[in-house]
């Protein structure tokens, strides 16, 4: 085919592509905003833990939540297992440990003011006392210390309570009331509590001074923090206080037995300080919590998949392997079983990945197919037969062939795998004759080949514009104009011309020359780009080709959404006509047929001022119909306009003697135009030399065209 006809292929695909338009998402841009509080530069800022508030908190609440479904909607290894899914390779896909719990907005805390008091509160400048005394006397005062650590009651006087304890104030307040007065009861509370500044240092995600609750403690400014960054140590976090360190707090202690033990409560001005991350270690495979782990002292190989939450379900412990990387300058592997590991006390090393590999599925196993009850794979035992086989499935079904079954059977040679037929008498099987009931191998494949010819229930459905529309049991070798008898004709409002004809055989083979064809235009498109990208003379020439190889990638997508019908071109006519015909075709389990109303419309699509629909106006001819839509535009290709017609097929404009076309309905030439009838597409196509990485194409003109045509378009050209 010469490249003067590839305007009537790229249309007709344009037409099947629209049909399935894309959406929003396809070109959805993901905007990519760096967390501003990771990236800070600068002196340390102030934080106000009651006044914080994320960021963005609907972006973020979004993220968590979609990571939150990610992560509840994937399988876990057990799960991939049992259901036939599992990989026999190791992912090693992994994230350093602890990390993600400082990924979560500190919100979730309890409001300060709602907290309740312990007796060993200490307390300090800022804080609030509340005395209430009743009895004899009767008295309430709300009292702040002040910045000397005094408090002061009318008549007690001033007293010093910075440093002491909630429970030591109450017993001094008591102490000192009763020396003024008796018979009373008192009650104390704390108000408002003071705030605390301390500082996070190190490899913290976010660094700087934090202003916090005084019942703040290590954990509550490490999660306002960020927690420590990928650099940073999560098991020797230090808390300094007036120059000493008072505690080393190993977070896998909270993260893996719930340890809180170490979590202190933090002073004004203390220091938090995050070391640089110890040496790391990564577990992958069939453990609980597969990971990148860090080391804390000496950790063997039994110790860190007790870190990692033990083996899982379907771990193998007869193999265990372990890349290490050597004196920095190259990896060697080794493996063993577990428990030789766990006997030698093997210790891991920096850098070490240890694989844990899952059970390998040894099923031993028999096939059976066809006529049964329950086909399927069935447990191997060594003493099962075809009547074991059979009975466990539930028996034959009532159509199948019991004077013959198929049993397969694959035997092992030096040579390789010989295949066996055995031909099995079911009848004399299922009686217990021992010479056809004979014993199953493993991995035999039974097969029931149905009674000949036997055919359950095939329907085909006819809808629109027939007096009984619906589905139907149709009979071998009935035909189109029995079933339009069946469905008793036509109404008088049926648009014989515009009938869709759809079969599920067209429709598969269609898809699979849709998608050979797809296949081989991609590799034409991609291998005419790739040579000219490393000849590129300038950096504007470099990104023109980088437009074109996108353009290029979406128009492949494209095609790829592109479904077949199994549209059959079909000439429609009343039941006494169609009889014995061309189009009287015999029908097939699956067909569909659907006969519209006239729309008494006509499309215009394409190169247009106005694509829509217009009323059909007998007589009327193409540039009728483009001047209603306003005409061409300046990227229209006038000489090559065609018309869609509503059968299915698809006419040139203009192609005649002198650019004329016959009006076959009123007897005459028309000039520039087409005969146009009611339900007909007007078809004008774009320059193509608009889409110039196309015109270099070998063979892309079979190649649409060969699109077009399986996609149910009958193309005719004259």
């Amino acid at each position: 085919m010469k490249y003067k006809n590839i305007f009537i292929i790229v249309s007709l695909l344009y037409i099947v592509v629209c049909a399935a338009p894309l959406n929003a998402t396809d070109f959805k841009t993901i905007p990519i905003t760096p967390d501003s509080r990771e990236t800070r530069e600068g002196p340390p800022v102030e934080v106000q833990q009651e006044a914080q508030q994320p960021a963005s908190p609907g972006v973020e609440e979004g993220q968590r939540l979609e990571t939150e479904q990610v992560q509840a909607e994937s399988p876990s290894e057990f799960e991939d297992y049992i259901s036939g899914k599992a990989s026999l390779t190791v992912s090693t896909n992994l994230r350093q440990f602890g990390y993600e719990l400082f990924r979560r907005s500190p919100s979730t805390f309890a409001p300060v003011d709602n907290v309740p008091v312990g007796p060993g509160y200490v307390l300090g400048p800022g804080d609030e006392v509340k005395v209430s005394i009743w009895g004899r006397v009767e008295g309430q005062w709300d009292l702040v210390v002040d910045r000397d650590g005094n408090i002061n009651i009318p008549k007690i006087g001033v007293l010093g309570v910075s440093g002491l304890t909630f429970s030591e104030l109450k017993r001094l307040l008591y102490k000192q009331f009763s020396k003024y007065y008796t018979g009373f009861e008192m009650n104390v509370s704390m108000g408002s509590l003071r705030t605390i500044r301390v500082y996070v240092v190190g490899h913290a995600r976010r660094p700087g001074a934090y202003t916090l609750s005084s019942l703040s403690t290590l954990i509550n400014a490490l999660f306002e923090a960020g927690g420590p960054s990928k650099t940073g140590t999560m098991r020797a976090i230090q808390v300094k206080r007036n120059g000493k360190t008072i505690v080393r707090f190993d977070m896998y202690d909270f993260l893996l037995k719930g340890d809180k033990s170490k979590d202190v409560r933090l002073m004004p001005e203390d220091v938090i300080f995050i070391p640089p991350v110890g040496p790391l270690v990564a577990i992958a495979g069939s453990v609980n919590n597969p990971a990148i782990y860090e080391l804390s002292g000496k950790t063997t190989v039994s110790q860190l998949i007790e870190m990692a939450g033990g083996l899982n379900a379907v771990a193998f412990k007869g193999r265990v392997q372990i890349e290490r990387i050597v004196d920095n300058t190259r990896q060697t592997a080794f493996e063993s079983d577990l428990e030789e590991i766990r006997d030698k006390d093997v210790a891991v090393q920096a850098g070490d990945v240890v694989k844990i590999f899952q059970v390998v599925k040894d099923e031993r196993v028999v096939k059976l197919a066809g006529a049964v009850q329950r086909e399927g794979e069935y447990a191997f035992t060594p003493v099962m037969t075809v009547k074991d086989l059979i009975e466990m499935a539930g028996g034959l079904k009532y159509y199948a062939y019991g004077k013959e079954a198929e049993l397969t059977r694959i035997h092992v040679t030096a040579e390789g795998p010989v295949t066996e037929k055995i031909l099995v008498n079911l009848e004399k099987a299922l009686s217990g004759d021992p010479k056809s009931n004979i014993p199953l191998q493993e991995n035999d494949y039974l097969f029931v080949r149905a009674i000949p010819e036997w055919r359950l229930y095939q329907t085909v459905e006819i809808r629109g514009e027939v007096r009984f529309p619906g589905t139907y049991t149709i009979k071998k070798g009935e035909r189109l104009s029995s079933l339009i008898e069946r469905a008793g004709g036509f109404t008088d409002k049926a648009f014989l011309r515009g009938a869709v004809f759809t079969r599920k055989r067209v429709e598969r083979l269609q898809q699979r020359r849709i998608n050979e064809m797809v296949d081989r235009l991609e590799r034409e498109i991609l291998s005419s780009g790739s040579a000219r990208v490393s000849s590129a003379s300038s950096s504007r020439e470099a990104r023109l080709m980088q437009i074109e190889a996108e353009q290029k990638r979406r128009f492949i997508e494209k095609l790829r959404t592109v479904k077949a019908q199994g549209r059959v071109a079909i000439r429609l006519e009343p039941p006494e006509r169609l009889r014995g015909t061309l189009y009287d075709i015999e029908l097939e389990d699956g067909d569909s047929i659907y006969v519209p109303t006239d729309p008494h419309t006509v499309q215009v699509i394409g190169a247009v001022y106005n694509q829509t629909a217009f009323l059909y106006e007998e007589g009327r001819n193409v540039d009728y119909y483009i001047t209603l839509a306003g005409g061409y535009t300046e990227n229209a290709d006038e000489g090559n306009v065609y018309i869609l017609k509503a059968d299915g097929s698809a006419m040139k404009v203009g192609r005649g003697f002198l650019g004329l076309s016959w009006n076959s309905k009123y007897s005459r030439w028309d000039v520039g135009a087409g005969q146009v009838e009611s339900g007909d597409t007007i078809v004008v196509p774009e320059k193509l030399e608009k889409i110039a990485w196309m015109r270099n194409i070998r063979d892309i003109t079979q190649i649409l065209y060969q699109i077009a045509v399986t996609s149910g378009v009958l193309l005719v050209t004259f």
